[in-house]
């Protein structure tokens, strides 16, 4: 049986704590988000004649949550 990890090169990266950089622009999508999911949460209430699953603020976190790691992606 042949050693199959050899010559293999794996690359590991290191955990990166959150900077400051990040912290600003995930406030200002966060900001930004707020009236989007609002309207968006209105109108879902007004079709579906029911409240939806997440509130407005939810909504808005996760997608604040989703657009900033990929803004510092490699």
């Amino acid at each position: 049986m042949s050693d199959q990890t050899a010559g293999e090169t794996v690359v590991h990266h290191a955990q990166r704590t959150p900077k400051t950089e990040f912290y600003i622009y995930f406030t200002l999508i966060f900001v930004v988000a707020i009236p989007i999911a609002i309207v968006n949460w209105v109108f879902r209430l007004i079709a579906d004649r029911r409240l939806p699953a997440q509130g407005p603020l939810a909504r808005a976190w996760r997608e604040a949550g989703s657009i900033t790691p990929a803004i510092f992606r490699p």
